[in-house]
């Protein structure tokens, strides 16, 4: 990171530059901690320097999105539009799983960036290739939402923490008190069943990651089946 950072403060400013340096201080310390004094100060420039580049902190955001999302591999055409669109949304979520403050950032704008259109574009692109009617693509893209950008919304989730105030130590597993437990035993048992992140013991327990692939195959075999099907909303 010190290296980076002094590589940044010596490269000539440039648009790229202020980008690069916001999306490494957002990694380092969290979204809610970037603002446009503390890039400045990051750079070695007066805030009003940043201007030339960009206009206000929304559009600092955008562009910060729109280096993320370009780190995305491209979609590799397939003739298997599941294999294809399955290999790119891993591939988007390592990407955000690297950038924790980027999922917060997308879900925060009112309107897609330009990076987040053409993204989404070649995914419908490879469902109207595979097959699918522009009437369950449209539906399609509804049941996924952010998933198909490589990242969901969990209850409780944990991992947001990181995305705003910069990566810690990793909270314990959940555990429930023996008095919440006699209270909420479905819960309690579900919990106790697997520790998220612990593979220790070869095929018990799960991570994160699987539960992600578990969610999304799940998805794409319905989503194959009605295609295959032929559905339509009418």
């Amino acid at each position: 990171m010190a290296e980076q950072a002094e590589t940044l403060r010596r490269a000539p400013l440039s648009r790229d530059r202020v980008l690069r340096a916001a999306v490494a201080l957002a990694d380092e310390a969290g979204i809610e901690s970037l603002s446009m004094r503390k890039l400045a100060q990051e750079l070695g420039v007066v805030p009003m320097a940043l201007y030339k580049h960009v206009s206000n902190k929304d559009e600092l955001l955008d562009g910060m999105i729109d280096a993320v999302v370009g780190e995305i591999e491209p979609l590799v055409p397939d003739a298997d539009w599941k294999r294809a669109l399955r290999r790119r949304i891993l591939s988007a979520r390592q990407v955000l799983l690297r950038h924790p403050w980027a999922a917060l950032a997308i879900e925060s704008k009112l309107d897609a960036t330009p990076a987040i259109l053409d993204y989404l574009n070649a995914m419908v692109g490879a469902l109207r290739d595979g097959g699918f009617s522009t009437d369950l693509a449209h539906h399609v893209m509804h049941a996924m939402g952010s998933r198909m950008m490589g990242f969901s919304q969990e209850l409780f989730d944990t991992s947001r923490r990181a995305g705003r105030s910069g990566p810690a130590d990793p909270a314990p597993p959940a555990t429930f008190p023996a008095e919440a437990a006699a209270r909420f035993p479905h819960l309690a048992a579900i919990a106790g069943a697997a520790s998220h992140d612990d593979a220790s013991v070869v095929g018990e327990g799960c991570d994160d990651q699987f539960e992600f692939e578990f969610a999304l195959d799940l998805l794409l075999d319905g989503i194959d089946r009605l295609r295959a099907q032929g559905w339509s909303s009418r």
